[in-house]
């Protein structure tokens, strides 16, 4: 296929295919092969990809914008691979290695994260009173269940770089705040106090890090209670982002940022650059500790860092890698009780057990699988489930009344279009407000609407994933009310707000780090290449307290079949 036929059935974008154009002109390279191969060295980035594995594309089926196959493969993998490696391109713009076709940008950022990485892991720390450390961490860690959690705390105070991975409710908050309580006793024994950092990906996620930590810290001895920094931020914000250069910081290794101790929460969220960047912005003496979920979704950019990082889906037990030493798992559930219906399809999704988790789905009381055979319609299976979700927050009467019945009910759904997708769902719930005469049925702004911010704006300190609802006030102007910091509400006109949709429902990826009392997850009445198990795992566990999922069982259990599977030599270069 040419280019262009590519561009039309959407396998590659027209930026895509000028950049592959141009840079072919400029080096006077005129092999079609090589053209192809920086085409989709170019589109691998927005697919998810750090790079092409050239010897697994080749000769497999072209497939369209949809995920559809095509009738046409692409080239022979030897022929392409040869066609590279005598390519001047390869000298830059791209790089080949080992058979991976790289954007040269991606490779730096891969190769630099590599080797701080690396470097990293095989730093020691001991302490300089193991003594006083033990007593310590016995203290903070009294109880067997806690024995996880407690190997955590000692792989983290004893190296310069920690990953802390486990599901939801499995301590991971908890656990970092004894860490940073144990590493300040350290400091102070001798004389100083540590600097702390503490950085998520999302204004949303530093919030609730910050409002995590305040509520841990509670629980610290007295003595090291002050000594706890809960005020988190965005990466963007501690690296200080320039809009002057979009794609770099004032916070590099020539720069480095001044704490002396960095935590990144949600680290399954960061892609590719943003780590890079971040890590490379961290003092070499400083020590860091990423938290987050190997089994979520990867970030919507390039790259499954976490996951990479911590060898997701491998057996890391017989490795002498550097890396496995530092990387501990929780398991135990402090949330989900051993009977829990979550807890145990959370489990049959992540081994990859279909029959487990339609079990589960089965027997447990807190969990119900609507079926959706092909060609149903959401407002068929769902009759007033959505009606009966919202109404609480379209009557309530007070910004507090109406953010807590928000969190109360929330629909996930697998894609943005389509008729189970966030957009026709979104319209669905209305159309049922509306015709119960709870909200009109006409305007973009009306009290009632639940509002998520789609971009930073650092001015009004509001962030992607904030999300707000829509009342009147005494004067009947509407206002948008957002909780701030502390649990403080903060309003504001609609007109003055960044970019925004409404979210009745919302993807599965921008749900992450977030939990709901009860969940009701859409999935399409068909297979799409979206469907993966880290997808259905994240839906699921975003639930307290229950989760109704519409699907069918061809579905949901391709749906577990199916695993994220992202271009990568970061966790080759890591473990090997």
């Amino acid at each position: 296929m040419t280019l262009e036929q590519l561009v039309e059935a959407g396998a590659i974008s027209p930026l895509d295919r000028h950049f592959a154009e141009a840079v072919c002109r400029l080096a006077a390279e005129d092999d079609p092969l090589v053209l192809l191969g920086a085409a989709v060295a170019s589109r691998a980035p927005a697919n998810g990809h750090i790079c092409v594995e050239l010897e697994h594309l080749g000769g497999t089926a072209i497939h369209d914008g949809e995920g559809q196959p095509l009738d046409a493969t692409w080239p022979d993998p030897a022929d392409w691979i040869a066609a590279m490696q005598a390519s001047r391109l390869t000298e830059g713009p791209l790089v080949l290695q080992d058979g991976d076709l790289y954007l040269q940008r991606y490779h730096a950022y891969q190769d630099g994260l590599t080797v701080h990485l690396r470097a990293r892991a095989a730093t020691e720390r001991p302490p300089a009173d193991p003594d006083a450390l033990a007593a310590l961490l016995t203290q903070l860690f009294p109880n067997e269940e806690s024995a996880e959690q407690r190997k955590a705390a000692e792989l983290a105070v004893t190296r310069g770089f920690s990953v802390i991975s486990g599901g939801p409710g499995t301590g991971k908050t908890t656990t970092v705040v004894k860490i940073l309580a144990a590493l300040q006793q350290q400091a102070l024994s001798a004389g100083s106090s540590l600097r702390i950092l503490l950085v998520a990906p999302t204004g949303k996620a530093a919030a609730r890090l910050s409002q995590s930590i305040e509520e841990q810290v509670e629980q610290l001895p007295e003595e090291l209670q002050q000594h706890i920094v809960g005020d988190a931020m965005t990466i963007h914000r501690a690296l200080v982002w320039r809009p002057d250069r979009p794609t770099q910081f004032r916070h590099a290794a020539h720069n480095p940022l001044s704490a002396d101790v960095v935590v990144v929460d949600e680290a399954s969220m960061v892609d590719l650059p943003l780590m890079a960047k971040l890590v490379d912005a961290v003092r070499p003496d400083a020590r860091l500790i990423l938290l987050g979920d190997r089994d979520q979704l990867a970030s919507v950019e390039a790259g499954a860092v976490l996951g990479d990082i911590c060898n997701a889906g491998e057996d890391t037990s017989a490795s002498s890698a550097a890396i496995r030493d530092c990387v501990v798992q929780l398991t135990h559930s402090w949330r989900f009780r051993g009977d829990s219906g979550i807890g145990a399809l959370a489990r049959g999704i992540n081994a990859g057990d279909a029959a487990a988790a339609l079990a589960a789905l089965d027997e447990h009381p807190d969990l119900l699988r609507i079926d959706a055979p092909e060609g149903t319609r959401p407002e068929t299976l769902l009759g007033t489930r959505l009606l009966d979700g919202y109404r609480p927050v379209v009557e309530a009467r007070t910004p507090r009344a109406a953010l807590t019945a928000l969190t109360d009910f929330r629909v996930l759904c697998a894609h943005r279009r389509g008729r189970f997708g966030v957009d026709a769902i979104n319209g669905l719930v209305r159309d049922q407000l509306a015709s119960a005469g709870l909200v009109p049925l006409r305007g973009l702004w009306y009290a009632g609407r639940p509002a998520i911010i789609t971009r930073n704006d650092y001015a009004l300190d509001l962030f992607n994933g904030d999300i707000g609802v829509t009342l009147e006030d005494e004067d009947g102007k509407l206002r948008v009310h957002f909780e701030g910091r502390g649990g403080t509400l903060r309003s504001f006109h609609p007109a003055r707000l960044p970019p925004c949709d409404t979210v009745f429902a919302m993807t599965v990826h921008k749900s992450q780090g977030s939990e709901f009392r009860r969940v009701l997850m859409l999935l399409p009445d068909r297979t799409s290449p979206i469907l993966t198990r880290e997808l259905l795992y994240t839906g699921v566990t975003r639930a307290r307290e229950s989760v109704v999922l519409t699907s069918s069982e061809l579905v949901l259990t391709a749906c577990i079949d199916a695993r994220i599977q992202r271009a990568s030599g970061l966790r080759s270069a890591l473990w090997d």
